[in-house]
């Protein structure tokens, strides 16, 4: 049996393959040393690839931890998630390939969201392709509490050009939202650790086992629970990536002078700038700055890209 696939499951040095739309993972690992061109990711195949694979098997069923699958080459991607790693400042991880939608999941508390990280994260997703959306969960435990905090949180990003959708894994809210969006498609949920990934998974397919973890009341931060990446098929849906929480999200090849165009808010107003280019930070005429004054872009945005080109370690 020689064909190919996609990988389902990073373990690390093992993985997981299915020929999709089948659903019929089995295990499989690299042949030889597989490297990407140009790319020092520090790894080399992630979930989302399309790879041709060889194996002495007849069918997919047939094939064994004892006998793996050999992965022989990973196919060009269409687009991919990648972020600086964390601990090794000079290499990247790619968090997921071929990524037909991305859902940027946040809580405003429990834990308290990071307006840096993610803009960090759609930054990414504006310069790799990726269509994102932002989920809002658990808001059934903070909205009665702090309804303008949630209602300027969603006004700052819709105005920006996002989609935001509210949603509670326990009651339920905003699920069959996200479940539409991600219909026939592969869609990947990444955020902060303890944002719920994993329990909004559970709750857009109840039969299957993502790992759900509970936040530390000691200082109200997620769990690391998820610890590999993994794609799974929601029942009459499409396919979702579960990845680990993380905790920091650096940016990966791209210059200072190129960040202000993958904010739309900005790459917009910037047509108006006096100077072209310009670094929307002390040029007179600019137009962003104008923006951010009269209220136009959010501060916090504007905020958030000034820590981008002042390379600020603590936003990432």
């Amino acid at each position: 049996m020689n064909g190919e696939a996609v990988v389902v499951k990073n373990a690390g040095s093992h993985y997981l393959l299915s020929c999709l739309p089948e659903w019929a993972p089995f295990p499989a690992v690299l042949k030889g040393k597989i490297r990407l061109k140009a790319n020092e990711s520090t790894n080399p195949v992630a979930v989302g690839d399309r790879v041709l694979f060889e194996s002495d098997a007849l069918t997919a069923s047939e094939v064994s931890l004892e006998h793996p699958a050999l992965i022989c080459s990973v196919m060009d991607r269409k687009n991919h998630i990648i972020r600086k790693s964390t601990n090794l400042s000079r290499q990247s991880h790619v968090i997921a390939a071929n990524v037909d939608m991305a859902f940027a999941v946040v809580s405003l508390y429990f834990p308290e969201v990071k307006l840096p990280f993610l803009d960090r994260m759609l930054v990414t997703c504006e310069v790799y392709g990726v269509p994102v959306t932002i989920v809002l969960n658990k808001v059934d435990l903070y909205r009665e509490e702090a309804p303008e905090t949630v209602a300027n949180f969603i006004k700052i990003y819709t105005e920006a050009g996002y989609r935001v959708i509210q949603t509670s894994a326990r009651t339920g809210e905003g699920i069959a939202e996200v479940r539409e969006a991600c219909r026939d498609r592969v869609c990947l949920f990444s955020g902060e650790s303890g944002v719920g990934k994993s329990s909004l998974i559970k709750a857009l397919d109840p039969s299957l086992e993502p790992k759900i973890g509970k936040i530390s009341t000691a200082h109200l931060q997620g769990k690391h629970t998820t610890s590999l990446y993994e794609m799974y098929r929601i029942a009459d849906c499409g396919y979702v990536i579960d990845t680990p929480g993380l905790r920091g999200f650096g940016l990966v090849n791209l210059e200072k002078d190129e960040i202000a165009r993958y904010f739309p808010e900005m790459l917009k107003a910037s047509e108006k700038c006096r100077f072209i280019p310009c670094t929307h930070t002390h040029e007179p005429g600019c137009a962003v700055k104008e923006a951010v004054e009269e209220g136009l872009i959010s501060p916090e945005r504007y905020s958030s890209y000034l820590g981008m080109i002042e390379e600020d370690r603590k936003f990432r």
